[in-house]
């Protein structure tokens, strides 16, 4: 039977059974576990082994038997766990990860990965076991855990006394069918199998509880699709009789004495099942591709819809009354749709927080640090594409607080701290931007230091520097003020890469400090990449749009207000500020456009830390915008960092303004070479 239409849902749903264990492992009190969760650590990994063993995956279906035997016996009370033992839990979990990744890309995973960790599970279980041994044996010997080379069915075939459980199956395929049957016969003893249309109902004689055989079956069909209701011992018997749908566990396997049964065999689950199924069935998996396509489709609607608009503005009014009020109606249905659409792609941001207690655990425990996490925010959503791209911006600046932040728990004592730091991580919404900050209670940022490290790595600094200034000195290519190198942090690398990947995300990074109390880095981002706010701007016969989130205000100077500067620049003094001016019709070589300052339009825009104005020659309106990628469709362009449709069918381009500077600066200095080339002059090296 082909199975590869059944392998990705698998890979999903494992890969979410696996953040739910490291989770739940992170939380877990060694000296007084609650028993909840590990029957919820447990479950996990008996549905990942059921699953496995349904596909073949030979290696992952091992380390998950290993895994699981120690789990079951940690939670009936048969195993003792300690911090190191939930160490080895978390790294069995990275284990499992990295399988799942190489059998995903149809590889298979790292025999010595594979050996090396699965022999951990083993000496664990010897450790255990030895603990144990040490009082007299019990008359009745313990049963032995079976062997990592043992089949998965071969410990479930085994039934626990009493009774049977009757599955019933809705809404199957033919393929769906055969396999929950072989699946079934993996979990247990298959006594009766009676199908039906579309439904299978199946009664299974077994150890399994009904909410791991749930688990299990959810890795083919939608848990809504399965009802599990027990059944009288007395009524089981007679049904064993003409079906043996099952092959017989293996002798050896049989004559072993029962597993400690995972649940109460007896216990209805159809209650549960019910419930969770409602649950699920009010949500559904979409591939995202599908969900990038719709997300397309509706922005050439809003695209055709504002063509409709504009061209409605040569109509009569009164000729055309209800052709224009059904026109106003598709704007606000176009609107809503855009707005409904684009909640899909948006996700919490506990996607990306639940990543950070086991980086905080494993980083704090080898710097020898105690440190406290916590969130707000958690619900807070971002949009897919965004909110995948910021986690490695975020680990760094996690990282940086944990090692160059937070102090030893000695070092905070003497300060007259607590001995144990705390790292916050909050998300929330401002405006059309979400802004993400990590913070700390740590030693904060040190300004003499950093200004001795810029100066003499040969920045320009001065001593006069505002504080904001000099901590975006930081994000300088290859500066740290570590004193030594780590495998965390202190070669230089990071930071200056934190803040480009944000700035390619339409974003800004800003900090402030306190010396002694520790620092705050605020992220600041659009919501989504694929909308925009903007300003339409004309320059010459060309539109532009500028994101609103950049703009500040705009203004006609007059003369008095503007001051040239060296090679050919000039600057505008607003509120007793001076700012530079850049020129949009000289960076884009756009001919026609004013170039009279005096007689255009100024638009302020800060980018990070740097206010400057752009010379325009007509504000043309506010409006959202649909935006296209450039790059796929032509090439990248210098200072455009999108393109979009305009209502009258023509295309703007979309100004990076973080580019503009830089930019700027090499116009300049270009213009510069060529007036000194002019008059034969050296130039200078």
């Amino acid at each position: 039977m082909d199975l590869s239409q059944f392998t990705q849902a698998f890979f999903v749903e494992a890969v979410e059974l696996l953040a739910q264990m490291e989770q739940l492992l992170l939380e877990l009190d060694a000296e007084a576990p609650d028993s909840e969760q590990l029957n919820a650590i447990f479950r996990a990994a008996h549905s990942i082994k059921g699953g496995a063993a349904t596909f073949g995956f030979v290696a992952l279906t091992d380390t998950t038997h290993l895994l699981e035997t120690l789990l079951d016996r940690a939670r009936h009370g048969q195993l003792t766990l300690s911090r190191s033992m939930i160490d080895s839990f978390l790294e069995t979990k990275d284990a499992l990860q990295e399988q799942l990744m190489a059998y995903q890309a149809e590889n298979e995973p790292d025999p010595e990965r594979v050996a090396h960790i699965c022999e951990v599970l083993r000496q664990l279980a010897l450790e255990s076991d030895g603990a144990q041994a040490a009082p007299a044996p019990a008359p009745v010997p313990a049963p032995a855990p079976a062997p990592a080379a043992v089949p998965a069915a071969s410990a479930a075939a085994v039934s626990a006394p009493g009774g049977a459980l009757r599955i019933r199956f809705s809404r199957l395929s033919d393929s769906e069918c055969d396999l929950l049957a072989d699946e079934l016969g993996n979990l247990g003893k298959l006594l009766s199998r009676t199908r039906s249309g579309d439904q299978l109902t199946v009664l299974l004689d077994t150890s399994c509880a009904p909410d791991d055989i749930v688990a299990v079956c959810c890795f083919v069909i939608d848990e809504s699709q399965i009802e599990i209701t027990a059944e009288p011992a007395g009524d089981a018997a007679p049904a064993a009789a003409p079906i043996a749908a099952a092959p017989a566990a293996p002798a050896a396997a049989a004559s072993q004495p029962a597993p400690a049964p995972a649940g109460p065999a007896s216990r209805p689950a159809s209650s549960s099942a019910a419930a969770a199924g409602a649950k699920d069935s009010s949500s559904i998996r979409v591939d995202v591709e599908k969900v990038d396509q719709l997300i397309n489709l509706v922005g050439e609607l809003v695209i055709t819809q504002s063509m409709l608009t504009q061209a409605a503005t040569m109509l009569d009014p009164v000729e055309c009354e209800r052709f224009l009020s059904g026109l106003g109606h598709l704007e606000r249905n176009a609107r809503d749709l855009q707005e409904s659409v684009m909640s899909i792609r948006m996700m919490p941001m506990d996607y990306v927080f639940s990543r950070f207690p086991r980086v905080i655990r494993d980083v704090s425990a080898k710097l020898g640090k105690e440190v406290r996490l916590d969130t707000f925010g958690k619900e807070t959503e971002l949009d897919k594409g965004l909110i995948e791209r910021i986690i490695d911006p975020l680990t760094h600046l996690v990282r940086n607080s944990l090692d160059h932040g937070i102090e030893t728990p000695a070092q905070r004592i003497a300060k007259g701290k607590e001995a144990e730091g705390q790292l916050l991580l909050s998300a929330q919404h401002h405006g059309g931007n979400i802004v993400i900050e990590v913070s700390d209670d740590g030693a904060g940022l040190n300004r003499q230091k950093i200004l001795a490290k810029a100066m003499q790595q040969g920045l320009p600094v001065t001593d006069t520097m505002p504080d904001d200034e000099v901590w975006q000195l930081i994000f300088a290519p290859g500066f740290s003020t570590a004193e030594q190198v780590t495998d965390i942090s202190g070669r230089g690398v990071g930071m200056d890469v934190v803040k480009r990947n944000i700035q390619e995300m339409g974003g800004h990074v800003e900090i402030s400090s306190r010396e002694g109390w520790g620092t705050t880095t605020r992220i600041v981002l659009p919501l989504t990449l694929a909308i925009l706010n903007g300003m339409s701007v004309k320059v010459g016969s060309e539109a532009y749009i500028l994101p609103l989130s950049y703009v500040i205000e705009s203004l006609q100077p007059r003369t008095e207000h503007l001051h040239s500067i060296a090679s050919d620049g000039h600057v505008i003094k607003v509120r007793g500020e001076y700012l530079p001016l850049i020129e949009l019709h000289g960076v884009f070589d756009v001919a026609g456009a004013q170039t009279d300052p005096t007689q255009g339009i100024l638009v302020i825009v800060q980018a990070g830390e740097t206010r400057f104005a752009l010379l325009v020659d007509e504000l043309l309106g506010q409006h959202q915008v649909v935006v296209k990628n450039l790059e796929t469709n032509y090439r990248k362009v210098p200072g455009i960092s999108a393109a979009t449709i305009l209502g009258d069918g023509s295309v703007a381009f979309i100004i990076d303004v973080d580019a503009m500077p830089r930019i700027q600066r090499a116009h300049v200095e270009r213009a510069t070479v060529l007036a000194r080339a002019a008059r034969a002059e050296p130039v200078a090296a």
